[in-house]
This record gives structure tokens, sequence and C-alpha cells, in this order.
């Protein structure tokens, strides 16, 4: 197949001992090349007195036998799309690879053009000054931070999750893209895993789905070195990981010994031969290989060898006893084989790109667009200008579901789908002749497919959706917002590498109803608010759904969490209250009662703004000056001028009563100590919606009680908190003892 055509099959399956023969200056500089990246990881974890030196020292040989045997890259150009993408799931191996991308001769490259620069992406200095701050090389692989890094690892699991999110990528790219004679896309992905990796749920969750998916095209190599931090593998598993990859029905191969650098190229071989599986290679390793006494010891792990351990290494290796050398001849070599195969296959994709626009121009602008994060100048010709205004509504996953439509056939590369939710989240795609993504050989789609089924795997999903965002995909995932919590960790990878993934959770509150506690999210919204650079849209109508996803479709740097009733919503009057176009802002004046500076201002986001609205006009006939305020993204609101913020907030009216149902922790900043919040205290309870919003506190009775509390300058405090909790605990106590 056309993914496999570098590969030299014949030379890659001779013998160890017949290669060896033929050419024994090159298996000597295949050596030299390996032990560079040893004692270049001894040296940098030793000089920072900080690191994790055994893994690079056992896995230095599996990671040269990728990068100069088989690895489709060009270090003068690491953004070339149709790379192969190299992932350091064991992101506390660090060394190994900033080693790598130093000796490889990577150069530097700015993230937003996609422009490479005259420079090496890490220098000497750089490794040097390795896991200080502020450097090149941190503690763990950080994506944006430093070129060459595909993805940001360290949280076990993370990598090789991510990986199955790329390889679903390159499937995607290259059913959309390639043409008959046009072999545009066709990456591989490789992934070095640790025991970690594979112990974490995530690992498993998507392996499994990978299996399911047929992706041919992913290799995951597992460091089988039996050792953790606190000991011996066997004291914590004794599962048959092999035995486990082939009932996900993945191709399991074993390389007894990771020096091997012959031996693991044969069982790469057979990963480039295979059709239908993802490949499984378990290498057999030690960890600090060739430390005469911190060789398979868990200590060497985490701790730096020390300068003796490190100088007696470098002798078993026949290294001279020399910090940070890298030999000419050892830069020659490797960046000769990448120069070879790398630089050769991305000249050609150039032409043939080219070639591509003249034939296909109208699919050769939506590739440039998709490269370049940009949505399509008529994106939103399919977009209605406003909802009606409709006294009964429909609950915001209702009315997203129609914008979420209208975006993704504007901009074709948006893609995603649920976590066995798609019919309760209204997360579909359902216009014109959208696939799900599926093996062809299935019969239920295709890999042009646009509908994802992820089964009931949401933190693998939210992972796979961080891989596709970083090849890029605009990919979006759902479930109920309860269930983000086991999604948090990709959600923070994904602030983190500043990725536009759309996370969107329905079912937001109390609303669920008759599913109860276990179902109904009251810490999460504040949970998802507390991550730096998440942006946690709440939208109170139709209207505001429309105006924020008209915002974020936007984005190209910035994850979204967009938070959705189940419930209908009333759809607001925009021709009495002030237009949604404040959604873009975070927070505008949907109304006010009276001139001049309001007695009190209520807050309010999602289905509560409508109660808001009913409590203003019982106040607003009092003859009181209020203003209500819509909230629909507080971190946005935060990051206004300080004169917008005054001018929706004045800091001279202090009597301020926000309204969520949901605890009170984010709102501190907006209500302030003389401030009040109706919101949830405990958690919920099983029953009706409509009964549950009277028994715990969502009424204009109880709004209004909170508004004069303020008023009076007498606004609940956390004792009122306390004795509700214990109240319900009492409860819990009361059931426990009918029983």
């Amino acid at each position: 197949s056309e993914r496999h055509q570098n590969v030299d099959l014949e030379m890659l399956f001779r013998s160890a001992k017949d290669r060896k023969s033929i050419d024994k200056e090159r298996v000597r500089l295949d050596e030299q090349v390996v032990n560079c990246l040893r004692c270049l990881a001894m040296d940098a974890v030793q000089k920072a007195n900080s690191g994790h030196p055994g893994t690079p020292m056992a896995m230095a040989p599996v990671a040269y036998a990728v990068w100069a045997r088989f690895l489709r890259y060009d270090p003068d150009a690491p953004l070339w799309p149709n790379r192969d993408r190299f992932v350091l799931s064991m992101g506390h191996a660090s060394m190994l690879l900033y080693g790598m991308l130093h000796v490889a001769g990577v150069k530097d490259a700015d993230r937003e053009t996609g422009e490479t620069k005259d420079c090496l992406a890490i220098t000497m200095e750089d490794i040097k000054s390795f896991r200080q701050s502020a450097s090149k090389c941190p503690g763990h692989p950080e994506y944006g931070w430093t070129a060459g890094i595909e993805t940001t690892t360290g949280p076990l699991g993370a990598g090789i999750s991510t990986s199955v999110g790329m390889a679903i990528a390159s499937k995607w790219l290259a059913a959309t893209f390639n043409k008959p004679g046009f072999q545009l896309f066709g990456f591989d992905t490789y992934v070095l895993a640790s025991d970690g990796d594979l112990q974490e749920g995530v690992g498993s969750e998507a392996a499994t789905l990978a299996g399911h998916l047929k992706l041919d095209n992913l290799c995951w190599i597992w460091d089988n070195n039996q050792i953790t931090i606190e000991g011996n593998t066997a004291w914590g598993t004794s599962e048959d990981i092999a035995t486990r990859f082939i009932a996900y029905g993945w191709n399991v191969l074993r390389v007894g010994d990771a020096n091997d650098v012959e031996s693991l190229t044969r069982a790469i071989a057979v990963f480039k031969r295979e059709s239908h599986r993802p490949t499984f290679i378990v290498v057999d390793s030690h960890i600090a290989w060739g430390a005469p006494t911190q060789q398979d010891t868990f200590t060497a792990h985490g701790t730096p060898l020390g300068e003796a351990e490190i100088s007696a290494t470098k002798a078993i290796y026949g290294w001279p006893d020399q910090s940070f050398l890298v030999p000419d001849e050892v830069v020659g070599h490797l960046r000769g084989q990448l120069a070879g195969r790398g630089n050769a296959a991305r000249m050609e994709w150039e032409e043939l790109r080219n070639k591509y626009a003249k034939e296909y121009p109208k699919e050769a602008k939506m590739l440039e667009q998709l490269l370049s994060g940009d949505a399509p100048e008529d994106w939103d010709s399919h977009f209605c200008r406003e909802f009606p205004a409709d006294a009964k509504g429909l609950a915001t996953r209702q009315s997203s579901s129609k914008c979420l439509n209208m975006v993704a056939e504007g901009v074709p590369w948006m893609v995603g789908g649920s976590a066995d939710l798609a019919p309760s989240c209204l997360t579909t795609l359902k216009f014109g002749d959208v696939e799900d993504f599926m093996p062809p050989i299935s019969g239920w789609g295709s890999y042009a497919g646009r509908n994802f089924h992820f089964g009931i795997r949401e933190h693998a999903m939210g992972s796979i959706c961080n891989g596709m965002c970083l090849c890029g995909l605009r990919p979006f995932a759902s479930t109920f917002l309860v269930f983000s919590d086991y999604m948090k960790p990709p959600i923070r990878l994904s602030a983190i590498m500043e990725l536009p993934c759309i996370w969107i959770f329905t079912h937001d509150s109390i609303g669920v109803g008759e599913d109860g506690p276990t179902h109904q999210p009251v810490e999460q919204l504040s949970s998802l608010r507390s991550v730096p650079g998440l942006l946690t849209f709440r939208p109170s109508d139709a209207n505001e759904v429309l105006a924020m996803w008209r915002y974020i479709t936007m984005l190209k740097e910035e994850p979204v969490a967009v938070v959705l009733s189940r419930q209908a919503v009333p759809t607001i009057d925009r021709t009495k209250y002030a237009s949604a176009a404040g959604v873009s802002r975070g927070a505008y004046v949907l109304f006010q009662s009276g001139d001049g500076l309001p007695e009190l201002i209520l807050l309010a986001t999602g289905s509560e703004v409508s109660l808001m609205l009913e409590t203003h006009d019982v106040l607003a006939k009092e003859g009181m000056k209020v203003r209500s305020v819509s909230v629909p993204c507080l971190e946005l609101f935060l990051r206004q001028s300080q004169q917008y913020q005054e001018e929706v907030l004045p800091r001279r009216c202090r009597a301020r009563v926000s309204i969520e149902a949901a605890v009170k922790a984010s709102w501190g900043s907006l209500i302030g100590l003389d401030g009040e919040h109706v919101g949830m205290i405990t958690f919920g309870l099983s029953g009706p919606a409509k009964k549950l919003q009277q028994e715990l506190g969502f009424t204009v009775e109880a709004v209004v009680a909170a508004a004069r509390r303020v008023l009076a300058q007498e606004p609940r405090t956390s004792a009122h908190e306390s004795a509700a909790m214990t109240s319900w605990k009492s409860r819990r106590s009361m059931r426990k003892d009918s029983n």
C-alpha cells in the first residue's frame, strides 16, 4: 500500500548476524547514536539534579530504530502535515525525546504561522537547562513550547490515548482528501508506552476503540521493564497484557531485548505490512541499562545516578567520560538517514500538493483552511438570524443541536460524537450525506464519516478528540455534565495545549429530575470554570446558544465547555430585552428597571435566567431599581476591560444576588462579601424536576427573600450553608434508620 512504499523489506528482514557481517561500520554508528542519547539523558538529569534517567537509557535503541529506520519526518519542516507522529507517552523520559530532537537537527518552528526557523528547536544550551524555569526542555514534553513535541504527555495514559485520535485523523484526512494519483495523507503514529500507561484505565478504553476501528496506522511499543516507582510491577499487577491486546483486536509482537535494533527493525516492519489491525510491540528492557549498580532498580526511575555511577556507565558503553558530548559522526549518521527518507518524502509531498491544487481547487482550498485553523469565509451561510420569542421555548440542548448542525455544515472538518449518549445530548450531525466514522469493512460507515461512536469511554473520548485536534480537525465530544468528571484530565490538557476542542455537556442541573443526585451535577460547573484557559458557557435560551456558537466557531487556541439544559427554557423576547450579542463579552445587561445606578443587581446563567427575570418583574413593580445580568461565560466576562466590567457591575452597587443551580464557588468575584448566592449547597434529590426546583429553593419567593437580605446588608453566611449540609445529612440518617 501507499504508506509502505518507503520501506525496503528485503533489507529489513535480513538477520542481525548477516547485517553485521555486511555493514559493521553502520552497526557501530547505530550504537554510537544510541549511547549518545543515553549519555545526554544521564548528564542532563544529573546537572538538573532532577529527572528520570533510567527509561531513556533503556529505550534509546527503540527510539533510534523508529526515527532512523522508519519515521517519515523532515527535521527541516517539523510541522509538515503528512509527517509520521512520534509520541513519548512515557513523558517522564522526556530527555530521550529532547536528545533525539537535538541530534536529529529538528528545526524550530512557529506554531501559529507554521513557518520553520533557521535554528534548532533544542540547542545544547537548552539541554543543559533541562527542567529549569522557561527552559525549552521542561520536565515533561509540552506541545507548543518546543517544536517536535506532538502532544503534551506526563499524566500516564494521556499519550497513548491521544495517539488514537492522531491515527483517526490520518484515516479521516486520507479518506477526505486523497484522490487517484494524489495520496496526500497516510501518516503513521508511533508511541512509546510505559507500564503505567497500560495500567491507567484510559489506556484500555483507547486501545479497545483503536482495535474496533481497525487503525492499522497505529503502533504502540511497550517498555516492559517490570519496574514502577514503588518496585517490581508484580507487586501491583499480574495480568497477561499481551493476551489482553490480542483480545482487543491488535497484532501483538515481541522483541526480547531492547538493545537489539535489528529485531526491533523487523518487528516495526511487520507493523508496516499490517493492513487491518493496530500493532502492539512488547519490548523487554532493563531500566538504567548498563549502570553497574542501578540497572533494574526502581531508584533509577526518578533519581539522578550520581557522577561516579555515570562515569562507570559511560565506561561500560565505551563512551568518553565527558559531559554533554555529541560527536559529529553521531549527528551525521542520524541526520543522513532522516534526510534520505523524510526530507525526500516531504519535498515530493509539497510538489504533489501543488499539482493537487490545480486538479482539485475546491478540496485544496478546504485543506488550506483546515491547516490554518481558519473557518471558511461563508461558514455561517447556513445560520438562522434569530430564534423567535417563545414562552415555552426549547431545551438548550435542542437549540444547540440545531446550531451545531449549522456550524458543521459550514465547517467540513468539524467532527465528533458522544459517549453513547448522542440521542440524549442531541449531537448527531444529520445534514446531507454525513456518515458514521467506521472501518469501511464494517458496512456501517467509512473513514470519511463525521459522526463518531466513542462507546461508554468518556476519558478516552476526550483524549482522542485532543489527538484529532492536534492534527487540524475541529472535534466535539458530548456526554452528561455530571460525567465531565470522567473527562477532566483531557479537558485540562486541552487547555494546557490551547486546543480548540468543544466539550458539550447536557443535563446540566437538578432539572435532570428523577434520575437523582448521581446524575444531577452540582459542583461540576465550578470545577470546569477552575481550569485556566477553558471557557465555560451556560447559555440561557436559544438565541444565547446561537450567539455562543458564532463566537466559539472562530476560536483557534481555546477549548470550550458548552453546558446545556435537559428541560425546555423560554426563548426570551429580544424586542423587550437586550440582544444576545452580549454573549461574546461573557456577561451583559439583559434588562434594567429605572435609570441610573441600580439598587440591586441580579445575575444568572442558563435555565435560571428566566427565574431571574420573573423575580425582576416582582421587585420592579415595588418601584425598585433592578438590573438583571445574564452571565453565559464568567471567564470571558472577567477578561473584558475594567471599564466594561464596571458598566455591567458598578462597584457602588454591592447588593447582588447570583442565581444558578450549582454551588457558589465560582461566584465570589462577582457578588462579593455583601452578595448572596441562590444555588445548590447539598447534592440533589430524586423526583420530578419542577417539584425539586421548588423544594430546593429555585422560586421567585426565595430569590426575592435573598434580595431583601442583601439590601438590608444581612446576606446569608457560610454558617447557613453549614446548617443546610447538616440538615441534609440528618435526612440521610433518617432514611438509614427507617430501613
